[in-house]
């Protein structure tokens, strides 16, 4: 199950199933992304790499924080 974390630290449990596709892509790299992002102006998704590059500049500014990169270890199990 995926979490989403609200910038005052209130975590909200997601449905099982992954929320983010295959078509959704890395805004730094084109990667697949595994993070969604939300800020005051939309949203930004990361591949598991830049989300962990840019998460403590956009901690401060993040109004959610979606991450779905364990995704990546069930995927290397499977």
């Amino acid at each position: 199950m995926s979490t989403i974390t609200a910038e005052n630290g209130a975590v909200d449990e997601l449905p099982a199933g992954p929320q983010l596709t295959a078509a959704d892509r890395c805004d730094a790299c084109g990667a697949q992304a595994y993070v969604r992002v939300e800020v005051a102006n939309g949203e930004l998704l990361f591949c598991a790499h830049h989300a962990k590059k840019h998460q403590e500049k956009l901690s401060s500014i993040a109004t959610s924080w979606h991450d779905e990169s364990s995704r990546l270890f069930d995927e290397q199990r499977a």
